[in-house]
């Protein structure tokens, strides 16, 4: 298998880039510095880390990426910003918001897009979208507007990639890895091998795997 994590220099993207590569498979792991992947790749080690810089708010990045990128089974959409606790969306700075978008929602879009080809050349492809239980409009109440809000469009645009990509056998899943102590998380959390599993299980579905759902643990979560 073949997989990009985005955001993978720290957190819960450098585990599963991590898990990945201990598990035998080429890993792509990037960044938005080309030094914090490279460092990041050689010290997880793996037979075949690949580092590479990538800015998923950046449409240059993007493109070099997806020229420079060979086959593709597995993108997982780690990469995310603006965890705002100190905002209220009846006084929110809207140019917050508009920052974590282009991160949290136009950057796996942008990054999608630019790597269908790869997916759809792919005997077994999986789109995995880091999202966030903060995002659920079931339960939804106050507070981090920017990053909330983004993972709600986050969510929809993963209920339509599934439905438009179903043709193609591409399985495309949000999933929550819960409060996980990270730096964005905060101390706290479950740890970092927890919440790397939610990705991981969603990565490695079978072809007869659920797409368009959101998922904790292997299990659904209220939209």
């Amino acid at each position: 298998m073949i997989a990009l994590v985005t955001g993978a220099n720290r957190g819960i993207g450098r585990e599963v880039a991590r898990r990945l590569a201990a598990e035998g498979h080429t890993v792509y792991l990037t960044a938005r510095s080309a030094k914090g992947a490279a460092d990041t790749a050689a010290a997880i080690g793996g037979r075949d880390v690949r580092p590479l810089r990538l800015d998923v708010t950046s449409d240059d990045d993007v493109t070099t990426a997806a020229r420079d990128i060979g086959a593709l089974d597995v993108l997982i959409n780690n990469a995310a910003i603006t965890y705002d606790t100190w905002q209220r969306a009846v006084s929110a700075d809207l140019d917050v918001v508009r920052e974590a978008a282009e991160t949290n929602l136009y950057g796996p879009w942008r990054l999608t897009r630019a790597l269908l080809p790869q997916l759809r050349a792919s005997a077994h492809p999986r789109v995995v979208n880091v999202s966030s239980e903060a995002a659920s409009l079931t339960s939804m109440g106050g507070g981090t507007p920017a990053y909330s809000a983004s993972k709600v469009a986050l969510n929809a645009l993963t209920r339509m990639f599934a439905a438009e990509l179903r043709s193609d056998g591409i399985l495309v899943n949000a999933v929550c890895p819960g409060w996980v102590a990270t730096d964005m998380g905060g101390a706290g959390g479950r740890p970092v091998e927890e919440g790397a599993a939610s990705v991981l299980w969603a990565a490695t579905l079978p072809d007869d795997g659920p797409t368009g759902g959101f998922f904790r643990d292997g299990r659904p979560l209220p939209w």
